[in-house]
């Protein structure tokens, strides 16, 4: 006969985390944050989901088909199992699991449901009324209450008489041990939770981090890059604007979900962030990088990722970087081309080199140890090479906001 409740499945799931940190690599921290169990919940999901179509091979209850008008996708599928439901079954807080979450366990651990396990058990830790040989190395805090109350169940089915006094002092013990360290568990929890229900709702009204990244899209947008602007051509303080254009330098870095974003520029730089909001669609914010908190001219980009084209084009609003009210708001299209990856990068300003080809110099050290330099500095359009380069950034590729005369210059006007 096997165990049940608590007992069973507290150590389903710790022999669970154990298998997962093994075959992932990755380290589930033990605490109230239920975010910390969400990849091993995913994982048995895959298994949860399936389960009406698996008992006769694998052995378990027999589970209602979910309907075919069912096209949740998790956490929102019938079966699925996530991480606040394994947070409270290790906690000892569920006397009842859902019977799919112990099957799913078994299968996970021992590659059968929990039937087929009670006819031919293979860990006799599952067994009841028998002492359990679980490892104790490591155990978190979760993990050191989760054996209190096994050792204390344990005491008070013996102490039917003939438990000696050291057991009763011990029992009291681990009584206190108990109540502080569930009182400690659920102050946590409930903090924890008003903090995350905050953040949770912080990130839909803000779409924030609205697509799980793959890794092929992070080794597809991180890196260097070059972006080629014609914004000087709509800043009218400048009477020789035609078909002038910039270079920046700019350095992608993925970092926990999004990108952060620095970009250098001939007179001034950008920080900001990038984020994948579908499949090869990429939303880009950034900000003038000044000396105090304030936010100072703010742009907004979406580029299309097609890796298979040497240049690829951003749709922008942006500004033409004018003098104090001329400072006005622009569509524009950006032009990126990616340079590499990896390395570290040196921006060169304050020298004779920078005075003598007036421009700001941005050094590259390559992973390999040879080094390139980039110089970013408005040029004329007609002095570049590639002529589909030149016709995706002349004039016609700027917006002015409201319709006006005389501030882009196009060749017939010249």
């Amino acid at each position: 006969m096997l165990k049940k409740g608590k007992e069973e499945i507290i150590y389903l799931l710790n022999k669970s985390i154990e298998k997962f940190e093994q075959e992932t690599g990755k380290k589930i921290v033990q605490n109230t944050n239920r975010k910390n169990y969400e990849a091993l919940a995913v994982a048995l999901s895959d298994i949860s989901n399936n389960l009406p179509n698996t008992n006769d091979t694998l052995g378990h209850t027999q589970y209602e088909p979910v309907s075919e008008k069912d096209n949740s996708e998790y956490p929102f599928r019938k079966y699925d199992i996530t991480g606040g439901q394994i947070r409270d079954a290790l906690m000892g807080l569920v006397a009842n699991p859902r019977p799919f979450l112990v099957d799913t366990c078994y299968i996970y651990v021992y590659g059968i449901g929990r039937k087929a396990f009670e006819k031919s058990p293979v860990d006799n830790n599952l067994i009841a009324d028998q002492d359990s040989n679980t490892p104790s190395n490591s155990y978190s805090l979760i993990k050191e209450n989760q054996q209190l109350k096994l050792e204390l169940n344990q005491i008070k089915s013996q102490r039917k008489g003939h438990v000696e006094k050291k057991y009763k002092i011990y029992s009291r013990v681990l009584t206190v041990l108990t109540v502080f360290f569930a009182g400690l568990f659920l102050y946590t929890f409930s903090m924890k939770s008003e903090e995350e229900n905050d953040w949770a709702v912080i990130k839909s009204d803000y779409n924030i981090l609205p697509y799980k990244v793959s890794k092929s899209e992070i080794d597809s947008l991180e890196g260097l890059w070059l972006c080629y602007i014609g914004s000087p051509q709509a800043r009218i303080s400048d009477p020789n604007r035609y078909h002038k254009v910039v270079t920046n330098f700019i350095d992608i870095k993925y970092k926990n979900g999004y990108f952060t974003y620095t970009r250098y520029g001939a007179s001034f730089n950008h920080k900001g962030y990038v984020q994948f909001e579908a499949p090869g669609l990429v939303s880009i914010h950034s900000w003038i990088l000044n000396n105090g908190s304030e936010v100072e001219s703010p742009r907004h980009s979406l580029l299309k990722l097609q890796t298979e084209k040497p240049f690829l084009s951003a749709i922008s609003a942006s500004w033409n970087f004018d003098v104090g009210p001329n400072n006005r708001i622009i569509g524009i299209r950006e032009v990126y081309q990616k340079v590499g990856k990896g390395g570290s990068i040196q921006e060169v300003i304050n020298s004779l080199e920078n005075a003598s080809c007036q421009c700001k110099i941005i050094r590259w050290t390559r992973p390999d140890k040879t080094i390139q330099s980039f110089y970013l500095r408005n040029i004329s359009l007609d002095t570049m090479q590639n002529a589909t380069l030149k016709k995706m950034i002349d004039e016609e590729s700027i917006l002015l906001k409201d319709p006006e005369d005389q501030v882009l210059i196009d060749r017939l006007k010249n």
